[in-house]
């Protein structure tokens, strides 16, 4: 009797498990992307044996619209810094959505993408335009550092 009790229990914890409440698409999809770093905020990015990583073709074209974006946004000298967030955010969904790198590669760009994903929010959540002005040349530089480690 105590092994059906058991079994029952099992059963009805593993069902429970997974019944929980669904997320956004984009949050989760966005999370799930998070949540497989290998604590790449404590690392270096390194190249290719003293090459440059291959990023995927569909991926590429949300990293070079973001940083259109910046530098437009630089050289015309514009202020509104909460929408340059967020059409950052949504390049940078778009791109998440895109990968389809596996491997060491994936593992460097993640290297790369999670301090710029850090960015963009502290960029997101400023309140003052002389220090959010600073934070826009953060990100102008990590499209430069990208450019370092990745074709």
């Amino acid at each position: 009797m105590k092994k059906v009790i058991v079994f029952g229990m099992g059963i009805l914890l593993l069902w429970s498990c997974n019944n929980s409440t669904e997320k956004s698409t984009t949050h989760q999809e966005t999370e799930n992307h998070a949540e497989h770093h290998h604590d790449e905020n404590s690392e270096a990015i390194e190249l290719n044996n003293g090459e440059k990583w291959l990023v995927n073709e569909e991926m590429k074209p949300f990293v070079l619209k973001g940083e259109e974006l910046v530098n437009t946004y630089i050289q015309d000298g514009k202020t509104d810094y909460k929408t340059l967030a967020e059409q950052l955010k949504d390049q940078n969904s778009q791109l998440i959505k895109s990968c389809t790198m596996d491997g060491k590669s994936h593992d460097e760009l993640h290297k790369w993408l999670h301090p710029h994903l850090d960015i963009v929010k502290t960029l997101e959540n400023e309140t003052d335009a002389i220090k959010a002005n600073e934070i826009v040349s953060q990100l102008q530089y990590s499209y430069q550092h990208y450019h370092q480690y990745f074709n």
